[in-house]
């Protein structure tokens, strides 16, 4: 394809280059005007044919150096694995993270949004600033995997003691994010701009009552000075096989609010319901009546939503009518609009449900994460370097998926694209994300590598100057 691309742009610079020299000799059959113009076609056609074969030479760089550190990639992979840490608690993953970012020469910032890190790459010609972006944080999971680099890490979440495993790939993010960062670095004086490399903390939620995520990021800063134009992060796939991308243009993962419902009645004997107000029984009609809000408000044909009650609370012992229940839940959505009808059917419902049992419920809608949204135009952009890294047959479009990622709020600033990189082991079945048998496939990692390089390179090339 590369050897294509230049043998196309060659023969175009040729015929240019022909025609110019044959007009120049043939004044008589030339207006000074049409020598000027293809005096510009000509120059312009040099200049396409060198940065098209510098960024073919870069990417086969990229492709070499991807090879070779492959099993660098593999030891910080694992080295994380066994070392996680829990959402603003990712102190000594951002030490490692920084360490190699600082040996490698670049501007490094820490502590940003409590333990991220950020690199900056300036590249030895003007052009766009690019961000990259790679999640750091574990979850509250006892690791099964039978891997020699299983984590037996214990820790803190809510109160509790409980196991700390990355279940869902942030080690991979890291260590891929690492290794474009070493490659990119060494090829810096042909870069045609200045990179970003962006390492956040919480990506699966702050612990209660803080703040943290991609959004604090947002908020202290980081997309500025200089200011980011693009941003691309990734995600590994267990469900995905080894060797294919998986993109969508825009909303490619749900919009996530979690809310409480407080359900209050009148404490009686178990025995004579009627002297009470059975907020149990008001807590069973809420639930029900919630699941017509998608099946009977929502405009289907459009994107999907969710409403999903997870938890409810209520009473301590068999013949008493308690006085409380409480309820918590949660709601996806794909299309904004969708969204906010979402919030206002469920105050009606849970409300007017309650109501009507002569109770009384408090409903809390709790702030949450944007929907993913792929910038169409960047997207469209972009995917030819996805096809030309993971090739044709190996690029997949997917359907939106009704889970959630706080990348979403660097997409909110600016244009951005989110795309998964295969990690599924062939042969192996997926035992699923944020699980204990959480598997991936570490030969999965060098195409992200790559992905990630060569978006940077492209990106650069195509915008630079403009």
């Amino acid at each position: 394809m590369k050897g294509k691309k230049l043998q196309d742009f060659s023969e175009t610079h040729q015929n240019c280059r022909t025609t110019f020299f044959s007009l120049h000799f043939s004044p008589n059959l030339i207006s000074l005007k049409t020598m000027k113009k293809l005096l510009s076609l000509f120059t312009l056609s040099l200049i396409t044919l060198s940065l098209t074969a510098q960024s073919s030479d870069l990417k086969q760089i990229i492709d070499e150096r991807a090879d070779e550190l492959e099993e660098q990639v593999i030891e910080w992979r694992r080295y994380f694995h066994e070392n996680p840490e829990l959402s603003n608690r990712e102190f000594n993953t951002a030490k490692k993270i920084s360490e190699h970012l600082e040996s490698l020469g670049l501007e490094v910032q820490t502590e940003i949004a409590h333990t991220g890190v950020m690199g900056i790459l300036k590249g030895g010609k003007p052009g766009p600033v690019v961000g990259l972006r790679a999640d750091i944080d574990a979850l509250p999971v006892i690791e099964r995997t039978d891997v020699p680099f299983k984590s037996t890490v214990m820790g803190e979440y809510q109160g509790n003691e409980v196991g700390v495993m990355h279940a869902c790939g942030h080690d991979t993010h890291i260590a891929i994010l690492m290794g474009v960062a070493q490659i990119l670095t060494e090829m810096k004086d042909d870069l045609q701009g200045t990179v970003k490399f962006i390492f956040q903390p919480a990506e699966e939620g702050a612990p209660k009552g803080e703040e943290g995520g991609a959004e604090l990021m947002v908020k202290e800063g980081v997309l500025k000075n200089p200011d980011v134009e693009a941003i691309f992060g990734l995600h590994i796939s267990d469900d995905t096989p080894v060797g294919e991308l998986e993109y969508r243009p825009k909303g490619i993962m749900a919009s996530v609010n979690s809310f409480d419902i407080k359900v209050t009645g009148k404490q009686a004997h178990g025995s004579a319901p009627w002297a009470g107000i059975d907020p149990i029984v008001t807590s069973a009609q809420i639930i029900n009546n919630i699941q017509t809000i998608v099946s009977r408000s929502m405009p289907l044909t459009r994107q999907a939503a969710v409403v999903t009650v997870g938890v409810i609370n209520g009473g301590v012992r068999n013949n008493i009518i308690p006085e409380e229940v409480t309820m918590q839940g949660t709601i996806r959505a794909l299309d904004e609009e969708m969204r906010q009808l979402i919030f206002k059917r469920l105050k009606t419902v849970v409300q007017n449900t309650a109501e009507s049992n002569g109770a009384t419920a408090e409903l809390t809608i709790n702030k949450g994460y944007p929907i993913t949204y792929n910038d169409p135009e960047l997207t469209a952009q972009m995917l030819p370097t996805l096809v030309e890294t993971a090739g044709k047959e190996n690029v997949k479009l997917i359907n939106a998926i009704t889970g959630a990622e706080d990348f979403s709020f660097f997409q909110n600033e600016i244009p951005g694209l989110y795309f998964f990189v295969g990690g599924k082991a062939p042969g192996r079945e997926a035992s699923g994300h944020h699980t204990p048998d959480f598997y991936i496939d570490e030969s999965g990692l060098k195409l992200g590598v790559r992905a990630m390089s060569n978006l940077v390179i492209d990106y650069m090339d195509q915008t630079a100057g403009k």
